[in-house]
């Protein structure tokens, strides 16, 4: 635990390295839950937020499911279909990354690329920084288009509103090794 908190939400702009850190609280025994993945299921074609999504934006529908390149073509180039997407998967993430912590009694971290909502006064948020051509070039590195990049860091909050926002800043400038040693420093 860090500074003597348990339930903790890692966040950050996209390409900061908040699934890296994840990982890496994993590793070292925390409960870690990426919301990001829970979303997919809230999409899947099982999930209860797929009809309204699909009744939405039918064009997304491939195959029985939602075409997550296609809805993110859409949602981040709107912010108003953005707001839309995330009015109807939010609740439902919310739900169930909360049914999945509950109980817990060791440190948790919830990976969460969101400022909001808030989960209460019982959770801290831990940011992971990283510059935005930093960030830029990870994505560019995965495979996104520039353009796509782009557009997604665009529709999220500033890095001075992520910093603003944090209880713990995880600095990461540099190297995954780098990025460890910040890691281990913040544990130890």
């Amino acid at each position: 635990m860090i500074h003597g908190h348990r339930q903790w939400l890692l966040s950050g702009g996209i390409g900061s390295g908040k699934s890296a850190v994840r990982e890496m609280l994993a590793e070292r025994g925390w409960r870690a839950v990426d919301s990001d993945s829970v979303g997919h299921e809230v999409i899947g074609p099982d999930g209860p937020a797929f009809s309204a999504v699909a009744r939405l934006w039918p064009s997304t529908v491939v195959d029985g499911r939602i075409d997550r390149a296609a809805l993110g073509r859409i949602v981040f180039s709107d912010r108003d279909a953005l707001a839309t997407l995330e009015d109807m998967t939010h609740p439902h993430i919310l739900g169930a990354v909360r049914d999945r912590v509950q109980g817990i009694r060791g440190p948790v971290v919830v990976e969460s690329p969101l400022l909001e909502p808030s989960w209460g006064d019982e959770w801290r948020r831990m940011i992971v920084d990283s510059r935005e051509e930093d960030r830029l070039e990870r994505l560019l590195t995965r495979g996104m288009g520039r353009a796509g990049a782009l557009a997604r860091m665009a529709s999220q909050p500033s890095r001075g509103c992520w910093l603003a926002a944090a209880d713990l800043v995880i600095p990461n400038s540099g190297s995954l090794s780098r990025l460890e040693g910040a890691v281990a420093q913040l544990l130890s």
